[in-house]
Formats: structure tokens, C-alpha cells, sequence
């Protein structure tokens, strides 16, 4: 069955059944409404807002925390049960806020649509709602209307033109006309008698039978792989979840391990009371909400937060926290060529003219450069040739140039914009071209002859300006401008043109040839057959969209972190080839895959071709996708990036999707997790590098979080052990836990990036939030910080005022078992009034100990004193509010009455500075060994 673009004029308006020239009747287009439905992009119906924050709390670690939460407040410890909602609440403020303006893309996509549409029914002209135009409805289109639905030309003006750069990827305006192809697939560029939905007339005017509207246009197409893309978890959130529930799991085990040595010591000391199970059951929640990092969910959004400020400062505006962390871990960059490796800015870069290459330096639509001939800079004033060339590209030409302050931007067809910013550059402007040779008559540009010719008058002479296709208009000239005057043109002129014009092409660049013909009097009349003859040839333009300088130096800094750059573009193939090589991302061995190559692949032999093919041209957006999905079955984590329509699917199919915020459709703004504010590929590397060290601080956090929890477990577990007294009331662990804990994890969580961050290979996205050898470090310093606490606890309780530490040590090695014992039993008299005393001096010493341990988790392998004690000034801060908070909780009366502390005297202030600084001191011992003895390979 043939397509749209095989079928001619009469065959279409056969197969919709209606008039090419009055068009629909009023009853058959209701007629078809009711058949087909409004012109309109489907809408998925979004969550309501209560849905969204209910979601919040579905998470297994959220409601083991809640239940403590409960059984706190039913056995009567409000403070405890508050603060622990308190702290869930915020974590679901803080996500539901981070979701609440989620999936508006296909209310984006909707705004691409015209609201009014110019038709003709009834053999009249009228102005309609676009979403109330059907299949069959003949449309007039002019330069600036949005087209409102597939449509197959019927008829145009000659100069009639698209920009399809959103739905494509073409960089150029293409040219439309209304002739069949024979083709059974041409790629959506390729199909130049067909207009799509969400493009835009950039030049002339047509007439065009709707043939398809609504979501079976190739916009809806894509609206409807939007909303068949599911969007997965973050490798942060994933290792999170994981990691939370085997947490908990552990912690339980270990508060039940408490609990019942307390129960059974309760046994064996004559019998359980109901007061004393309440108590034993009380201190085993309060051990539980101490050892479940209940913080550690918000104190990860706060951070990814933070983060996301200091992006924004970067040009990278994060949509979705959690995607901070995921740039983190990126191992491609799959990225759209036009306007995001390149300025999405046709530039002249060299004319040839009198038999010489000029080079023309400056990029963009801005008239900023010059000319070199032979690598030195000359004046277009001086070379008459040269002059002329561009002086043929100025009065052949219907585009406009304007300037809003430094920015520079076209009116019109975009190599005809880039043909004005050239002549500019050598004092040509348009304005007094024109003034100087007005305008007579125009042959516009036409695909069978391929050229398009503006006579001017001169003095009352008239001159044929001509460009086009090099190969037919250097046919049609029988002089050439040498050094200027014109000379009768030679075999060898033409081979020499045709060789230039090859080695032009070869650079990917589009090559244009111009003309002029001076009349001493008017033509015969002004028919292209006429005028378009016994041409002078005045020279080759070419010209490219040019990459971005700033972009290298980012493709660049990508290899180093092990990063791979992937072009994907609706462009030519030897275009995206020429760019992706002047940027330093293809090199011998790679190769170059179409859209038509990758139809005869299967998914296995995609993910197979993927490593070795870094770019990919002429694709769609099933392409696209294709390509994402192909790098993602590899275990590789994604990056796409991209501007257009055609991109956003692919966008949110992959890991992290990067919208450009500039020229960056809202289509794709909404469904990405990223926008680039400036356009730039070096802020995404940017983005990249602060996604690394955003990651590096969230397990910074986590480290110190869980190393002091397992301090606080391991003194309740080894006090239960060994049949000593609890520690540590229940009121006392909270209050470390709330104090102590939160605010040094925050400052950690923002800690300075490490400068060689992007010298590092990507993490895996299978790597563990905490690895093994990170659990035996955060294992072995809450030890260390168990150890502490004990050791204070025990002083204070078993020795201090009746024996000394050398008194213990002495009778243990002797063996002296009667006088150890004797040193170790307290007086009932005294056992209270020592044990609140041994319980704040255990309290103060593992809460301090903390402090001092949160500058080891800044860096494992490097001493704090190279890196700087003050180079993280909120980490600073965040301890000495901690301390003032803990010098509160034992000389305030009103927290000596809540957490039953009492003051400490000078002498055992400083005994706390001793035991609470080992966990530091050690952790810098560890380091000069790791140095010294192992080269600091011993790493967590």
C-alpha cells in the first residue's frame, strides 16, 4: 500500500475524499470530528496532590520509624516519639515539593499547536480552532504560521520552506515542494512533500491537505513513547532502599539481642518487675531509633538540595533531586548535535574566489571576524574577487539580520542569514546594497534547477545575482571573475571549481556557487530559461554550523573521567562525521551508523555495534531510543541530551535526561531531570563533576552517621555483655542522636569537592552505597568510639575516688582475682550517685567523640591537617554548636533535669577532651601508616 509521499495530488485528494480547491463542507468536517476527535495531543491525567505526599511515606525504613515512633508515645516518652515525626514529616515535605510540578510534558507538547489555522471550506476562507481541523481539510500556510497537523503539500510558491529542526534535528530550513516520492521509507527529513505538526514556515507559502491530526501525527507519535516511558529509581535511590531494609533488619536483631541479656540479667537478679520490663523494653526503642539512621533520608535530600544550588550556579538547573547524585555515576553522554555540540548557527568559513581559498574566521550570525588568505589576515578591500563573491551573496538573498545588544539573530532561511553576517564582516551590508541596487524582479530558488536569481537595477543597467548547486550553475556560466574583470572560463576553471567545491564537501560543509550577469539592457522578458544563462562565475561560499569552541575542552575532560561522548543527530552522516572529528570524539576504528543502517540491525547487534559507533545521523526518535536502550542494557549509566521534540523521548528513557534550556522546546524542559540554562556542554560536565562530589559527601554522611550509630549499639551491646549498667538512659542516646548527629552530617554533605574528582572512572551503578570494606572501617571506629565511652563510663563508675586505672590493670595481670573484684564492687551507699555521674561523663565523651570523628569522614586516606581543618568552615561551625548543645545538656538545670546529667569539674572536662579526641588521633595514625607501609592503597 503506498504512502502519503508516493501519491500524487489527485490520488491523495481521492483517498481523503475531498476538494483540493473549495475544500471540506461545514457537515462533513463535523462529520469527521466526531470520527477522529479534536486536533489535540493527549493528556495523561496527573496525580493529585494528596497522592503525591502520601507517597512520600512509601518507603520500609519510613515506617519502622513511625511504629517507634507510635510505641514511644503509647509507653508515655512524647519527646522521643515527637522528634522522630518531626524529622519523617520533613523528609516528605521536602520530596513532595521536589514532585509536585512532575509530568507536564504532553501540556507542553499541546502548545506546539497553533490555536487558529487558516482553512478553506465551502470555497471560503475562514479562521478555525486548529484542534477542530480534520483529515481532508485544505489549509494555507504563509512564512511564520506554526503548522497545525501532518499535511501533504498540494501546491507552493517557490521558495517555499520549513524549519523542522525540533521534530528532525536538520539544522537548515528544508525546502517543500508537492512532488511524489518513490521511496517506500525516506527518513522524516527526506520527506520534503510533507509538513508535520510542531514545525514552523520559515519562507513562501503553500497550500496542504491535512492527512493525519492529533496523536497519529508524528508529533503524537512521540507524545505517546512519552507516556509509554517509565522512569526508574536513581542508583542512590535504589542502594538506599536496599541498604535501609538490611539496617534495619541488623538493628533489630541487635536491640532483641539487648533486650533479652537485660531480661535475662533481670532474671538471674532475682526476679523481672513490671516497672523494670517497662524500662528494659523503653531503653531497647530508644537504642532502636538510635541505631536506625532516621535522619539519614532528609539529611540526603537536604544535601542533594544544597547541591542543587550550587548547580544552578554552574548554568545546571536539577529538576528531580535525586538526579543529582546520578550525573554521579554517568558513563555516556549521548548528545543531539544541533544547538548542543554545535551553535545552531549557519556560519560562512571559507569562500573561494579567483582561484583562492579565503578562510573566514568568527562564528555565528554575529558579524565578529575577518578573512586569511594563506593563514594571514587580509582586507576583502584588496582582493576584488573576494569582494564580489560576497557582495553576489548579499543581493541574492532574502533573509534579514538584526541585533537586539550583542545578540545577533536572523530573519529568514539560515544559510542566507550566515551569507549576510559574512559580507558584513567585510563592510557589505545589506541595507546600502539594496539602497544602491534596487530590487526589480525575483526567480525564486526551484529543486529542479536547484538556483534562484534576483535581477537588480545599477545605474540603469540591470545585473542577474545568482546562487546555487555548484555543479549546475558552474554548467550554466561561460566566464569567470579573475582578479576583477572577467575572463572567458576554461575546461581546467570548471575541474578546478568542481575539485574545490569536493574538498569543501568532504569537510562537511554546505558549498554554494554565485553568479551575476550584467544586461546592458532589460532582458526579453524575466524567465529563468532567459536569464540564468552565459553566467559569470564569481566564486564558492561554504559554509557549516560550526561546534562550539568551549565544547572540546569538555569532550576532553570527559575522556579523562571516563566518560563516553555520543552524537546523535537527524543531520547528515558526513556532517556529524566532520563535527564529532573537529571535536575530538572519532577517530581510526569508529564508525558512523545512518537511520537506515539501524533498521537492519536487531537490539543484540545494537548493543554490540554501540561501543565502537560514536555518532549516529539521519535517525528518529524510535532511534534514539533504540540507541539509549542499547547503552543501558550494558550496565551503562546515560546521559542524554538534547533540544528538540525529536529528542525528548529519548531524554526520558535515559538515566539522566538534559534538556537546553535556551533553545530547548518545552516538550523536552519538562521531561528531562536536567535543564542547561546556558546551552552549554561544559556545564553539563560541570554538572557531572558536581554530581561526583555530591555522592562522595552523601557517603561522607552516611559514613559518619552509621560509624556513630554502631558506636552508640556496640556501648548498650557490650555493656549488656559484660553485665555492666546501662550506659546510656534512653532520653540521653536521643539527644545524641538528634544534637549530635544531624548538623555535622549536613556540613558534611557539603564539603569541597576533591580537585582530582574528575580523574577517577565512573562508579558503577552496582557499586554498594556502603561496601564491605567501608562497613569494616565504619565498624572498627564505632568501636573505637564504643570504646571511649566505656572506658569514661568505667573510670568514673568502678574507679574514680577508690582506685586507679594502674590499681585495675595491676590485679589483672597479676591475677589477682579477690582484688579485682573488690575494685570493681561498688558500694550500695554510693552505686546511684556514681552511676548518674559515670552516665554523664559516658554521655559527654560519646557525644564529643562524635564531633571529632566527623573530621575523619572527610577523608579516609588524607590527614585533615593537608586538606585543612578549616577548608570546610559549616563543618566547623556544626561542631561548636554541637559542643555548646552538649556543654548545655550538663550545666543547664533545666537539661541536667530532662537528660539527668550533672556537671562535670574541670579536671574530668579535660579527662573528656582526652577519651573523646582518641577516635581522631587514631584515625591520623591509621593515615601516615596507610602512607607509609601500604602507599595509601588501604581505602574504604
Amino acid at each position: 500500500m503506498s504512502q502519503w509521499w508516493q501519491l500524487t495530488v489527485g490520488e491523495i485528494s481521492g483517498k481523503l475524499e475531498c476538494d483540493t480547491v473549495n475544500g471540506l463542507a461545514t457537515p462533513d468536517a463535523r462529520a469527521r470530528l466526531l470520527k477522529y476527535g479534536p486536533n489535540q495531543l493527549h493528556e495523561e491525567k496527573g496525580e493529585p496532590a494528596w497522592k503525591l505526599f502520601a507517597d512520600q511515606f512509601n518507603d520500609f525504613i519510613i515506617w519502622v520509624l513511625i511504629g517507634a515512633a507510635i510505641i514511644s508515645g503509647f509507653l508515655g516518652e512524647w519527646v522521643d516519639a515527637l522528634a522522630i515525626i518531626a524529622i519523617v514529616l520533613l523528609n516528605a515535605v521536602l520530596g513532595f515539593i521536589q514532585e509536585f510540578r512532575a509530568e507536564k510534558s504532553l501540556a507542553a507538547l499541546k502548545k506546539l499547536a497553533s490555536p487558529n489555522s487558516k482553512v478553506i471550506r465551502n470555497a471560503q476562507h475562514e479562521s478555525v480552532p486548529s484542534a477542530d481541523l480534520v483529515p481532508g481539510d485544505l489549509v494555507e500556510l504563509e512564512a511564520g504560521d506554526n503548522v497545525p497537523a501532518d499535511s501533504r503539500v498540494i501546491s507552493h510558491t517557490a521558495n517555499f520552506s520549513v524549519q523542522e529542526a525540533s521534530l528532525t534535528g536538520e539544522s537548515t530550513a528544508v525546502h517543500k515542494n508537492a512532488a511524489p516520492i518513490p521511496a517506500d521509507n525516506p527518513p522524516l527529513a527526506d520527506r520534503t512533500n510533507l509538513l508535520f505538526m510542531g514545525t514552523s514556515v520559515t519562507s513562501g507559502k503553500a497550500r496542504a491537505l491535512i492527512i493525519e491530526s492529533g496523536m497519529r501525527t508524528e508529533l503524537g507519535k512521540i507524545a505517546g513513547m512519552l507516556q509509554a516511558v517509565d522512569k526508574e529509581m536513581t542508583p542512590l535511590q535504589k542502594k538506599l532502599e536496599q541498604f535501609g531494609k538490611w539496617l534495619v533488619y541488623l538493628c533489630g536483631l541487635l536491640v532483641f539481642l539487648v533486650f533479652c541479656m537485660q531480661l535475662f540479667r533481670g532474671y538471674q537478679a532475682g526476679g523481672l518487675s513490671k516497672e523494670t520490663i517497662v524500662e528494659m523494653f523503653l531503653t531497647a526503642v530508644s537504642l532502636a531509633v538510635a541505631a536506625i539512621p532516621e535522619g539519614l533520608p532528609a539529611v540526603v535530600t537536604i544535601a542533594l538540595a544544597l547541591g542543587l544550588h550550587r548547580m544552578v550556579k554552574r548554568n545546571a538547573l536539577i529538576r528531580k533531586l535525586p538526579s543529582v547524585e546520578t550525573l554521579g555515576c554517568a558513563s555516556v553522554i549521548c548528545s543531539d548535535k544541533t544547538g548542543t555540540l554545535t551553535r545552531n548557527e549557519m556560519t560562512v568559513q571559507a569562500v573561494y574566489a579567483g582561484g583562492r581559498r579565503y578562510s573566514v574566521t568568527g562564528v555565528g550570525y554575529a558579524p565578529n571576524g575577518g578573512f586569511l588568505l594563506d593563514g594571514k589576515a587580509i582586507s576583502a578591500d584588496d582582493h576584488p574577487d573576494l569582494r564580489r563573491a560576497l557582495q553576489c551573496g548579499v543581493l541574492c538573498n532574502g533573509a534579514g539580520l538584526s541585533r537586539t545588544g550583542e545578540t545577533w539573530t536572523i530573519v529568514g532561511d539560515p544559510t542566507e542569514g550566515a551569507l549576510l553576517s559574512a559580507a558584513l564582516k567585510a563592510g557589505i551590508g545589506l541595507a546600502d546594497a539594496e539602497r544602491q541596487q534596487p530590487l526589480v524582479e525575483e526567480i525564486p530558488f526551484d529543486s529542479e534547477r536547484k538556483m534562484m536569481t534576483m535581477l537588480r537595477r545599477d545605474s540603469g543597467a540591470m545585473i542577474a545575482y545568482v546562487k546555487g548547486a555548484p555543479d549546475v550553475l558552474a554548467a550554466r556560466c561561460v566566464s569567470i571573475c579573475d582578479n576583477g574583470a572577467a575572463r572567458p572560463m576554461t575546461d581546467a576553471d570548471r575541474c578546478r571549481i568542481m575539485a574545490e567545491n569536493d574538498a569543501l564537501a568532504e569537510q562537511a560543509m554546505r558549498v554554494l556557487a554565485v553568479a551575476v550577469r550584467p544586461f546592458a539592457k532589460p532582458p526579453a522578458s524575466y524567465d529563468a530559461a532567459v536569464v540564468e544563462r552565459d553566467l559569470v562565475f564569481a566564486g564558492l561560499v561554504a559554509m557549516i554550523d560550526p561546534a562550539r569552541e568551549e565544547v572540546r575542552h569538555a569532550i576532553e575532560q570527559c575522556k579523562t573521567a571516563g566518560i563516553r561522548t555520543v552524537m546523535i543527530t537527524g543531520d547528515h552522516k558526513k556532517t556529524a562525521v566532520a563535527i564529532a572529528r573537529s571535536l575530538g570524539f572519532f577517530s581510526a576504528g569508529d564508525q558512523a551508523l545512518s537511520g537506515e543502517d539501524l533498521d537492519g540491525l536487531s537490539a543484540d547487534e545494537l548493543a554490540g555495534a554501540v561501543e565502537r559507533t560514536p555518532v549516529y545521523a539521519r535517525v528518529s526518535p524510535e532511534h534514539k531510543l533504540r540507541i539509549v536502550k542499547a547503552w543501558r542494557s550494558k550496565g551503562r549509566v546515560v546521559a542524554m541530551t538534547g533540544d528538540g521534540v525529536n529528542d525528548a523521548p529519548a531524554v526520558k528513557e535515559a538515566d539522566i535526561g538534559v534538556a537546553m534550556g535556551i533553545t530547548g522546546t518545552d516538550v523536552t524542559k519538562e521531561v528531562s531531570d536536567m535543564v542547561v540554562t546556558d546551552d552549554n556542554f561544559t556545564s553539563i560536565v560541570a554538572a557531572v563533576e558536581e554530581g561526583r562530589g555530591i555522592y562522595d559527601n552523601i557517603q561522607k554522611f552516611i559514613h559518619y552517621l552509621l560509624s556513630c550509630n554502631a558506636g552508640e549499639i556496640l556501648v548498650m551491646f557490650l555493656s549488656s555483655l559484660f553485665g555492666m549498667p546501662i550506659p546510656l538512659l534512653p532520653v540521653q542516646l536521643l539527644w545524641i542522636n538528634l544534637v549530635t548527629d544531624g548538623l555535622p552530617a549536613l556540613a558534611l554533605g557539603v564539603d569541597p569537592v576533591d580537585r582530582n574528582i574528575m580523574m577517577r572512572s565512573p562508579r558503577s551503578p552496582d557499586e554498594s552505597v556502603v561496601s564491605s570494606k567501608r562497613l569494616l572501617f565504619m565498624v572498627g571506629q564505632g568501636a573505637v568510639i564504643a570504646f571511649c565511652s566505656l572506658a569514661a563510663f568505667t573510670y568514673v563508675y568502678y574507679l574514680e575516688g577508690r582506685a586507679t586505672v594502674m590499681d585495675a590493670f595491676g590485679a589483672l595481670f597479676a591475677g589477682d582475682g579477690e582484688r579485682l573484684q573488690s575494685i570493681f564492687t561498688i558500694p550500695a551507699e554510693l552505686r546511684e550517685t556514681l552511676l548518674a555521674r559515670a552516665r554523664t561523663m559516658g554521655f559527654v565523651v560519646l557525644a564529643f567523640s562524635q564531633d571529632f570523628h566527623s573530621y575523619n569522614c572527610r577523608n579516609q586516606t588524607e590527614s585533615l591537617f593537608k586538606i585543612g581543618v578549616f577548608s570546610n568552615r559549616k563543618l566547623v561551625g556544626a561542631t561548636l554548636v554541637s559542643i555548646t548543645f552538649n556543654m548545655m545538656a550538663i550545666y543547664n538545670p533545666f537539661f541536667q533535669t530532662v537528660l539527668k546529667t550533672q556537671p562535670l569539674s574541670g579536671a574530668e572536662l579535660a579527662l573528656v577532651l582526652l577519651f573523646a579526641s582518641t577516635p581522631f588521633w587514631a584515625m591520623e595514625i591509621f593515615k601516615v601508616a596507610n602512607k607509609v607501609f601500604f602507599g595509601g592503597r588501604m581505602r574504604p
